[in-house]
């Protein structure tokens, strides 16, 4: 149920107004909020749409269900319940969410603890399950869910529409999400499990989750212009069969974000990008089941803490890290200050989707990074144009990059004049690669997540806060 006006909701939104209104626009470009109020306690059942004069509190594991559409317009803020630990957002199989921000009026999703006080875990996050396929056969629940009654299993496994739609996302934030429900099964502040590519989703940012900002686990819903704000994980994590196309990512990360006390711990070594095969139960083949786990990557940066922080490097800190025989085709990145290299192909089963032909990685340029790989190299990286400079560090190659980087003033991605970034791109596929990417994702002569002199997309709708 919605219940307007409660006490405790009109008091959280009060205090955000009051913390709003005190920030510059420059660093939270929804500006200040009306103090209209309403708690959502219940699971929606039937269409619903919010007002964006409504600041609404999720109090518990709130789930869109039995074929609902939730409809969330542009500017809306809606926070997680502090107190009723790890309130999320689930939209189940067959349910669709439909969230149109703007750049000017992005819908937010937060903590509902004032500016200055928030952390990592504040709430759990926003999942979406769809109804595509994966590569674990049997019950496979999510994780964090099925902790107790108010939180039940959610099964993603058993999907058949890989054109499934489960709606839109258009200028979406979530901001301090992540709780952990149980020890190691924290929420990912993002969390698409068997998504469909019907559904739609474009500028999205996640700032200071305690799990991964984005995971994919199976599904083929492609998405473009992602950002990734100091993760307590990994910045982009792929699994179980995804198959999806992504275009224009940015991943920063300077430090171990600090979680909130009770809320689970965060990851010791996160990564730029983590993709994996298939593990645990129900892959039927072991590492080869199918479908393989075969993203289009493309036009990515990627800048990891540097080294001597608090990042452990000694059990991660790569920028891209590919293991238990997933595939891929990634191409016309840049990665920089990662502490241990830019690539790691854990295993054989990996190397093996090389000569398949369902794995490949071209045109992306290491800065700042001791080594191009880690435990397998690809023998043809010349040919493949993987390249790592040992002289030119991140900051030479972007319009603004101020480390460490704390407000929306610190980043302009875009290639300045002279910048390694503005060529070295792929700017026609062949093969596989060509085949996998269709006409979703095009081919740049830049490597990076910004064109030279290009739109700066990533400006008005993002912020970065550390707390």
């Amino acid at each position: 149920m919605i219940r307007p006006k409660s006490m405790r909701a009109l008091g959280a939104a009060l205090l955000a107004t009051a913390a709003l209104s005190a920030c510059n626009n420059d660093e939270d470009p929804i500006g200040p909020v009306e103090p209209g109020a309403a708690v959502i306690s219940a699971d929606i059942t039937t269409n619903r749409t919010l007002s964006k004069d409504t600041v609404y509190t999720l109090q518990g594991f709130i789930k869109v269900t039995n074929g609902a559409t939730l409809t969330i317009p542009a500017g809306t803020r809606i926070v997680g319940d502090f107190e009723t630990v790890g309130s999320a957002l689930f939209v189940t199989r067959g349910a669709r969410l439909v969230a149109n921000g703007t750049a000017a009026e992005p819908i937010v999703f937060t903590s509902e603890r004032p500016v200055g006080s928030r952390q990592a875990g504040d709430w759990g996050g926003l999942i979406i399950i769809g109804n595509a396929t994966s590569n674990r056969s049997g019950t496979v629940v999510l994780e964090g869910t099925g902790t107790g009654p108010s939180n039940p299993q959610q099964v993603y496994s058993g999907g058949t529409t890989d054109t499934d739609n489960s709606g839109t996302l258009r200028y979406v934030r979530v901001e301090f999400a992540g709780y952990a429900t149980a020890t190691d099964a924290e929420l990912n502040s993002f969390t698409f499990a068997a998504v469909g590519s019907g559904t739609t989703m474009e500028y999205l940012q996640v700032m200071n989750g305690l799990d991964d900002s984005f995971e994919w686990f199976g599904g083929t819903v492609d998405g473009k212009y992602f950002v990734s704000y100091e993760s307590g994980d990994d910045h982009f994590d792929m699994s179980e069969g995804y198959r999806g196309r992504l275009q224009y990512l940015i991943a920063y990360q300077s430090r171990l974000v600090i979680p909130r006390p009770g809320a689970g711990n965060a990851s010791s070594d996160p990564q730029g990008i983590e993709n994996d095969g298939c593990a645990g139960a129900g892959c039927d083949n072991g590492q080869n089941s199918t479908p393989l786990t075969t993203p289009v990557v493309a036009n990515f940066t990627l800048v990891g803490p540097g080294a001597g922080t608090d990042v452990d490097p000694t059990s991660g800190g790569y920028a891209m890290v590919l293991r238990r025989g997933t595939g891929g085709y990634y191409v016309n990145g840049l990665v920089a200050r990662w502490p241990k290299a830019a690539l790691s192909i854990r295993d054989a089963a990996t190397l093996t989707r090389v000569t398949e032909g369902t794995f490949d990685a071209r045109n992306i340029l290491a800065l700042e990074t001791p080594a191009l790989f880690h435990t397998n190299s690809l023998a043809d990286s010349t040919a493949r144009n993987l390249v790592r400079n040992t002289t030119a560090t991140a900051a030479q190659q972007f319009t603004t990059l101020t480390l460490p980087a704390t407000s929306a003033a610190s980043f302009d991605w875009t290639p300045q004049a002279g910048s390694l970034a503005a060529t070295g791109g792929l700017a026609t596929f062949t093969g596989n690669m060509a085949t996998a990417a269709g006409t979703f994702v095009t081919g740049t002569t830049y490597r990076g997540a910004a064109a030279p002199g290009g739109t700066k997309w990533w400006t008005g709708w993002t912020v970065y806060y550390v707390n």
